[in-house]
């Protein structure tokens, strides 16, 4: 490979990293909701999978079945994770135009 060759790689490189950081910086910005129980537990989270908040239905709250309130809330925030995750891939196709690029996962 010829040393332009080489330099416009390395721009191209350069650009796709940037183009990277924005799109992670834009998917903290962005939000899933999702739920469980028919929306008594909520929950919300950011393009990168971080839980931003946890809404529960005071209907929900039963201190004699714990365990359903925490089976409902595993369930919400395994969705939002999820629906995050689908954001992101939305995210990566865009950047790299629908082409599956081998070992480019997201930092996070």
């Amino acid at each position: 490979m010829s040393k332009g060759g080489l330099g416009d790689m390395m721009k191209q490189v350069q650009k796709m990293q940037a183009k990277m950081e924005e799109m992670q910086a834009e998917l903290e910005k962005q939000t899933v909701e999702a739920s469980a129980g028919g929306g008594m537990v909520k929950v919300v989270a950011n393009g990168k999978s971080d839980i931003i908040s946890i809404t529960i239905d005071p209907e929900v709250v039963d201190k004699d079945d714990i365990e359903m309130l925490q089976d409902l809330i595993v369930a919400a925030v395994n969705q939002a994770r999820e629906k995050a995750q689908e954001l992101q891939s939305e995210q990566i196709s865009g950047l790299t135009g629908g082409l599956k690029i081998p070992g480019l996962n997201l930092p996070f």
